[in-house]
């Protein structure tokens, strides 16, 4: 299979490109303009591409045209709540997340054989959830809180509309959490794993009382290709683990990783609960289950960071591209 991946430098992205080539696919990817292409591993090349910026168009265009992809994974976004707006989108963010998802669209209906494009949305469409009733499944309700969140809804309207109107072949994909290695440090297992490797007497932390659907991103894009490969066109799909823990579980793993015992401040006390994936619709075209447990991704983000911090790597700035939300 062929495989185009928009934001290919982003923390899903390259690690999807890393397991596409492990299976076999050829892979071409997207970047930022003045962007050179990290992570990839070898016989994977980029092209520029602004998704914000409609004039960047037409050289794309030529080299997607001659790599013939067979499915397109959109990715590239803006997804860090800060870099979004605070209630509403940004300018910024309404023109890569939703003007950008139409600019993939048109591309991908433009070539001479159109490819299945799978749009990476994200668990903040969803509306709130009760702690006691955690569990959505993608027929539930859908009110975003966030701005990013409205963004992501947004553009699964205009996948849809294109997929209704003209019978393109589009599968949305809702992310629910996902962490690993090269995630954005402003993040929570980043951020977290980023003080521990520092001196600071405390940690400070957010909300240790938070119950998250947390899934591996080395699983995340396994599920990614099979929804690519044996999805439904004009189907969404949950991914995620669909089993709950708490941020206090996770924190607890990672100090415990790290063998810091350090006092830490929640900057939050409230209970809460995110929503929780009901896999039903992807176990119904795929036989994908996750595999890696939150142990080995906690272990896997601290010895990224520990080993970034004693390499003295400088952290990465953000991307457009997918990543879970806090």
């Amino acid at each position: 299979m062929k495989a185009f991946i928009t934001g290919i430098n982003g923390f899903i992205g390259s690690h999807l490109a890393e397991y596409l080539r492990a299976v076999g696919d050829d892979v071409l990817g997207s970047v930022r303009g003045g962007e050179t292409l990290r992570h990839a591993p070898p016989g994977v090349e980029a092209v520029a591409w602004d998704l914000a910026s409609p004039t960047s168009d037409a050289h794309v265009r030529k080299a997607v045209t001659q790599f013939a992809p067979d499915v397109v994974y959109h990715l590239a976004a803006l997804s860090i709540s800060a870099d979004c707006g605070a209630d509403e989108p940004t300018a910024a963010a309404q023109a890569v997340n939703v003007e950008g998802v139409r600019r993939v669209l048109e591309l991908a209906g433009s070539l001479p054989r159109p490819p299945r494009v799978v749009f990476a949305s994200t668990s903040r469409v969803y509306a709130p959830v009760e702690p006691s009733s955690p569990v959505v499944n993608e027929q539930s309700p859908c009110d975003p809180q966030s701005a990013y969140g409205k963004t992501k809804l947004a553009a699964e309207a205009i996948c849809r509309r294109a997929q209704e109107a003209s019978g393109q072949d589009v599968v949305i994909a809702r992310l629910f959490p996902q962490a690993g290695s090269r995630q954005d440090p402003r993040l929570m297992l980043a951020e977290w794993a980023r003080q521990l490797t520092g001196t600071e007497p405390v940690i400070r932390v957010g909300n240790l009382h938070v119950t998250v659907d947390l899934l591996d991103v080395r699983d995340g894009v396994r599920a990614l290709r099979d929804v690519a490969s044996h999805g439904a066109s004009g189907a969404i799909y949950n991914i995620g683990s669909g089993s709950p823990c708490t941020t206090g579980e996770l924190f607890e793993l990672l100090r415990r990783t790290a063998g810091d015992r350090r006092p830490w401040q929640e900057r939050e006390l409230i209970p809460r609960s995110d929503p929780i994936a009901d896999l039903t619709a992807l176990a119904a075209c795929s036989d994908w289950t996750p595999t890696i447990s939150r142990a080995e991704t906690v272990a896997e983000v601290w010895t990224y960071w520990h080993n970034r911090d004693r390499s003295g790597a400088s952290p990465p700035r953000p991307q457009q591209q997918q990543q879970q939300q806090q």
